[in-house]
């Protein structure tokens, strides 16, 4: 039994130690700045929206919770604690999203390409909000960071990456993946 105890301590010794490497390695891209910083919005109970949903009634949508505007305010003081530069925030237009960027980042713009397609109802605009995000980040010229609050549906058609709520996702101008940072609620 000590065997066991002493080999589980030495391994998440060295596990902690390879992930404080990963999240320095990450810092330092963001400290660099110019990437593509897609963030799922934070923790919202549930799936998808309600039937009765309406882009202009918040009280129509999944919204966060308690937990969710914790994880939001966790991820604002990554940024803030890290002294990250960021050129823009741009929003989904869904409230989940706004109430993400507006607690972690006070100001930010909204775009429709980021919002969600996982519905039915709003499927068919898929392939014209990723033309136009894919638009807007080739145009997209600064030596900052641009950050992106979206949705699952949007991160895993753009990175073909399955994320998590309030997922930080580094990327480069091409979409290629450099880091994913996790934060807990």
């Amino acid at each position: 039994m000590r065997v066991i105890n002493i080999i589980l301590i030495i391994f998440f010794s060295l596990t902690n130690e390879i992930r404080a490497e990963i999240t320095d390695k990450i810092l330092n891209e963001l400290q660099n700045g110019g990437n593509i910083i897609f963030i799922r919005h934070a923790y919202a109970p549930g799936g998808g929206d309600p039937e009765n949903f309406d882009i202009s009634d918040c009280s129509t949508q999944r919204n966060l919770n308690d937990n969710g505007r914790n994880q939001s305010k966790k991820i604002g003081n990554l940024f803030k604690r890290n002294e990250v530069p960021i050129d823009k925030v741009i929003s989904s237009e869904w409230c989940r999203c706004k109430e993400t960027a507006s607690i972690a980042f006070n100001e930010f713009k909204t775009k429709n390409f980021l919002n969600s397609f996982y519905s039915p109802k709003f499927a068919k605009n898929k392939k014209k909000q990723i033309k136009n995000l894919k638009n807007y980040i080739n145009n997209w010229n600064d030596n900052k960071n641009l950050v992106l609050v979206t949705h699952y549906v949007v991160i895993l058609e753009a990175l073909d990456y399955a994320s998590r709520s309030g997922e930080i996702v580094i990327s480069d101008r091409n979409f290629k993946i450099k880091g994913n940072i996790i934060i807990d609620y």
